[in-house]
């Protein structure tokens, strides 16, 4: 008898990666965001060695975020209307080329926080335009049917990227120094863009639609149809939330490991690779299911979840547990995730497919970002542990919204998309 992993690998998950067009795909994903893990590690563990203050990663966590607020919808749109693969092509370049500048910068003794927070600017708007564009392009690369399973595996490799990403850059830094190791993330983005012209693709899969306005009135036929939808507003309006007040711990971690168990670079990576385990097998989980089903009560359900494991996370002083919070954290905020963007690519009109998720984007991109930056502020002022479990009542708060219109949600999105839309 087959084990679970077993059925996992041999189910919808394998279907979603059985092509060719989808295994490069997903290949050359796995590099970029091993590089971008190792990157962010990098980045906010150089934001700390720099200034030794919770408010600046934070800051630097929101430059690389924060561009989603006012990007990510117009990169939507764009992304509906032009060739998606030469748009992914052209943002993972940028973001390859900004990382190789400051690992040179940091390398030679050039990089000030000022400088790097501009940088990251740069980084986090491109990434705005790949993330859509990149989205886009899965239903091309899969059947309908397994176009829930191609999601999942998506964010799975996301996390499997998540888990890698920290060991390698916690061992880099310790070794050779944070310069090495952002370097890594050019080297994963550099060999994904270059990787995109061996998809071959339908013309007609590769652009949304014709143009028919101007980018500005199709952006905001975007807010205008997600706003209108019975089950994408409640569902983006209950993430964006839930996001502000749970997800900013992650981007901001470096203060924690310092200040509230006094370690350093290694237990950084640590405690990161232990949220990517968490991830992991919630990823696996997910993947799994390969139905709609039930999908809106793993994204109510993985918010009670995850604020109960932020409030663990903070509470403790013990490290070892810290690190089975944070695995909890990982698996909690990857299953509620994962399942907004199944529900989010199955509910959304083709036309209107970049756009969505764009507004996603901007969920998962700029509210964490403002998340992270409230709690830096915050945890100058009055220590880090108050201004977390402050948040996660505010969490709770929102589950317990999210429970009561749980039902209503799911009986929209939950359904095929053409009854819906």
């Amino acid at each position: 008898m087959p084990n679970p992993f077993t059925r996992i690998v041999a189910g919808p998950l394998s279907r979603a990666m059985a092509s060719r067009n989808a295994r490069i795909f997903f290949g050359a994903s796995l590099g970029a965001w091993t590089g971008l893990w190792m990157h962010r590690i990098g980045v906010a563990w150089l934001a700390w060695e720099l200034t030794h203050s919770a408010a600046w990663v934070g800051l630097i966590a929101f430059a690389d975020l924060a561009p989603a607020v006012l990007v990510s919808p117009i990169a939507g749109a764009f992304a509906d209307r032009v060739d998606r693969v030469r748009l992914t092509m052209t943002s993972q370049g940028v973001i390859a080329l900004e990382a190789l500048l400051v690992a040179i910068l940091t390398a030679t003794g050039h990089i000030s926080i000022g400088l790097l927070f501009a940088l990251e600017l740069v980084s986090g708007t491109a990434a705005c335009f790949s993330q859509p564009a990149r989205q886009t392009l899965l239903p091309a690369l899969v059947a309908r049917e397994d176009l829930p399973a191609a999601v999942a595996a998506n964010s799975l490799l996301f996390n499997v990227a998540r888990f890698i990403g920290p060991g390698l850059a916690g061992f880099v830094i310790a070794a050779w120094g944070v310069a090495p190791a952002i370097l890594c993330n050019a080297i994963g983005h550099g060999f994904a863009t270059f990787s995109m012209p061996w998809l071959r693709l339908n013309p007609e899969e590769r652009r949304g639609h014709p143009v028919t306005s101007s980018l500005l009135a199709e952006t905001l036929e975007g807010f205008a149809y997600a706003l209108r939808h019975p089950g994408l507003a409640p569902l983006f309006a209950f993430a964006a939330v839930s996001s502000i007040a749970l997800r900013g711990v992650q981007e901001i971690l470096p203060p924690y490991v310092e200040r509230l168990f006094g370690r350093g670079a290694e237990s950084l990576a640590m405690l990161t690779a232990s949220f990517a385990v968490g991830a992991l097998i919630a990823g696996l989980t997910v993947a799994s299911r390969g139905r709609l089903t039930g999908t809106t009560r793993i994204v109510v359900f993985g918010v009670l979840a995850q604020a109960l494991a932020t409030m663990g996370f903070v509470a403790t002083g013990h490290f070892g547990f810290a690190l089975l919070c944070g695995a909890a954290i990982g698996a909690s905020a990857s299953a509620h995730g994962i399942s907004v963007q199944i529900l989010a690519q199955t509910a959304a009109a083709p036309a209107m497919r970049g756009r969505v998720m764009s507004l996603w984007a901007l969920v998962s991109r700029a509210c964490p970002a403002l998340g992270a930056l409230m709690l830096g502020m915050a945890g100058e002022a009055f220590g880090l542990r108050l201004p977390t479990l402050v948040a996660t009542i505010v969490a709770l708060a929102a589950f317990a919204w999210g429970l009561s219109r749980m039902r209503r949600i799911a009986n929209v999105l939950e359904k095929p998309r053409e009854e819906t839309s």
